[in-house]
C-alpha cells in the first residue's frame, strides 16, 4: 500500500482545496493518506469549519473519511487558531519542538509531499 502523508503549509485556500482534492482521491485509490495542517494553513481551520464556506463540505468529507492526521500545535497557536483545532477535534501536533516532524511520518514509510 502506497503511504503518503501530504504536509499543507500554505494558507491560501485555492492551494488547500488541491491537498484535500488529492488526499481524497488517493484515499478512494487505496492510498492510506494523512493530510497535516501546518504553518499559515494553520489560519484556515475556523473558516474551514463554516458550513457557509465553500469548501466546508470538501474538508468535512475529508475530516469525516479520517485523512486529517492533525494541525501542528505551535503555529496553530502563532496564528491565533489554537481553539478552533480543538474544538473541530483535530490533533495538534507537537513532537518536533512543537511542530510535526516529518522524519516520523518517513521513518514509518510515508512519502511526504509539501503544499
Amino acid at each position: 500500500m502506497k503511504k503518503i502523508a501530504l504536509f499543507a503549509f500554505n494558507g491560501d485556500f485555492m492551494c488547500f482545496i488541491h491537498v484535500l482534492l488529492n488526499a481524497l482521491d488517493m484515499k478512494e485509490k487505496g492510498y492510506n493518506v494523512k493530510i497535516i495542517i501546518e504553518g499559515s494553513a494553520t489560519k484556515l481551520i475556523p473558516e474551514l469549519a463554516k458550513d457557509s464556506n465553500p469548501m466546508y463540505r470538501l474538508y468535512t468529507k475529508a475530516k469525516e473519511s479520517g485523512l486529517i492526521e492533525g494541525a501542528c500545535k505551535a503555529c496553530s497557536n502563532k496564528m491565533g487558531t489554537l481553539e478552533a483545532a480543538e474544538s473541530e477535534g483535530i490533533t495538534l501536533l507537537d513532537d518536533m519542538a512543537g511542530h510535526p516532524s516529518m522524519s516520523r511520518y518517513m521513518d514509518e514509510g510515508y512519502n511526504v509531499i509539501s503544499f
